[in-house]
């Protein structure tokens, strides 16, 4: 089983200035606590409990101070990402600490309320080889990376396209088998200059390994990166809190 995650909480968050010059913004409150130790619960739930937190060199002291507390019960590791290449490179950052093992990735800015993303979580984790990526319904897919898929099979990944597929985004969660970091190495930068989560998760799927797992629509998967993603966070936590 898979015991490593990584939480990349790297950037600057521009889309979220002036807010986020002065303060990460993986460390910006949504409701009750700050943003990051959502996604660490999505992780620590499923069964994880060796992270490594990857964010920038200014942010790092505020991460060790938040997580202090937690090192009793998690194994916690931080890194730096200079500046934000892509998320594939969480994978090249990490390529020490995960010593050859697999690992679940997810966004320091993904927030997962759902029951659904729990048991998918933990089913992936058990997986020896291949990859998971983990599906959610949206109205408007060109803002994401799209799923063409058939049954459970993966056709096709595409990033922001103007004729989607589907309706079905991938989410800031996936699970790698061992042969991720090696996967990662040998991607090119796009256009973009990063090197990006979709050749990666292509790579799984032109070997046949790409698993998926779409989460029910009684689940909540927010991305909160601009403010009115970040006030309907802290709007919908608060409503699922008072229920």
């Amino acid at each position: 089983m898979i015991n490593k995650g990584i939480v990349l909480a790297g950037g600057f968050g521009t889309r979220l200035h002036p807010l986020t010059k002065v303060v990460s913004k993986q460390l910006l409150p949504v409701y009750d606590k700050p943003m990051v130790l959502y996604p660490i619960e999505t992780l620590t739930k499923a069964g994880i409990n060796d992270l490594l937190i990857i964010t920038n060199p200014d942010d790092k002291i505020l991460f060790e101070r938040l997580l202090e507390d937690f090192n009793g019960d998690l194994n916690i590791t931080f890194a730096i990402q200079n500046h934000p290449n892509g998320i594939a490179e969480a994978l090249i950052i990490a390529k020490d600490w995960l010593d050859n093992q697999g690992c679940a990735l997810i966004l320091g800015d993904n927030i997962f309320l759902s029951n659904s993303v729990d048991k998918s979580l933990k089913n992936a984790l058990l997986k020896e080889k291949g990859a998971t990526i983990f599906g959610f319904y949206v109205e408007d897919p060109s803002r994401y990376g799209v799923i063409e898929f058939e049954g459970d099979k993966v056709l096709s990944i595409e990033e922001k396209p103007e004729l989607p597929k589907s309706n079905w985004a991938a989410t800031g969660l996936y699970v790698y088998d061992s042969s991720v970091c090696k996967r990662a190495l040998s991607l090119k930068p796009s256009k973009r200059g990063e090197i990006e989560i979709t050749d990666l998760n292509i790579s799984y799927l032109k070997d046949k390994n790409l698993n998926l797992a779409l989460l029910d629509r009684e689940s909540y998967w927010l991305d909160a990166g601009t403010f009115d993603s970040l006030l309907d966070a802290s709007i919908l936590v608060k409503k699922l809190k008072n229920i």
